[in-house]
């Protein structure tokens, strides 16, 4: 029996799918909005919320994570020098329920972090093994109102693949692809083609290990009952 119900913030429509499929999860799309995430996530919190949880996909840092590897948070950190610690009871439910998950720092960031030079720089930096667009606002709104939170995120593009225009620019601002910008650089830039190809196949591979995530942890992605 579901006690509560999670929050999940996600970036883009198709992720907010997977983590409804657990029963007991309430997803927000951000669409790489930041202060729209933030907005949507304080006004979705109420009685017997448990927890927040940042889900989707994410880029790789760490060198050596493929596509589809899930990373587990232990901690956030923002390049303005926050570092929020995740809950440890929650993300050792999430590291004891899916095989073969890494764990270490996620790198919350405002902007896509899509140069292989850069990523290289925060992995450096940082040493956090992913970066995504929700996590730090997750773990911000989360300690503002005392609430847990935890972080969940398969690899997309790995460390050494720098992401083309046509993928930076080709999403709508409630998390839909925005085929016809996709389209439109690709006619300008036709020379992305193959690293476009090779970034969809990286996200589907990444956006199967989210599948498999919602049919292993059950009730609120393992923390409808942490409240």
């Amino acid at each position: 029996m579901v006690s509560g119900f999670v929050i999940a913030a996600t970036g883009l429509k198709a992720e907010a799918r997977i983590a409804e499929r657990s029963p007991g999860v309430k997803a927000v799309i951000g669409g790489a909005r930041e202060d729209h995430l933030a907005s949507v996530l304080t006004q979705s919190i109420g009685d017997g919320v448990t927890g927040l949880i940042s889900f989707g996909i994410a880029g790789g840092l760490r060198p050596g994570l493929k596509p589809g590897t899930i990373v587990i948070g232990t901690s956030v950190v923002h390049s303005s020098g926050r570092i929020y610690s995740s809950d440890a009871r929650w993300s050792d439910r999430l590291f004891e329920a899916l095989p073969n998950a890494e764990t270490g720092p996620v790198a919350g960031s405002s902007t896509i972090i899509a140069n292989q030079v850069e990523k290289r720089a925060i992995y450096l930096s940082s040493g956090a093994f992913a970066a995504d667009m929700e996590s730090h606002v997750v773990a911000q709104v989360a300690t503002d109102r005392g609430l847990p939170f935890a972080v969940l995120r398969a690899v997309a593009d790995p460390a050494t693949l720098s992401l083309p225009p046509a993928a930076v620019n080709g999403l709508n601002p409630d998390g839909s692809p925005n085929i016809s910008a996709v389209l439109k650089s690709l006619a300008t830039q036709p020379g992305q083609l193959w690293d476009i190809v090779r970034i969809a196949g990286a996200t589907r591979r990444a956006m199967k290990s989210l599948l498999r995530c919602h049919r292993l942890l059950g009730p609120g992605l393992g923390g409808a009952d942490l409240g």
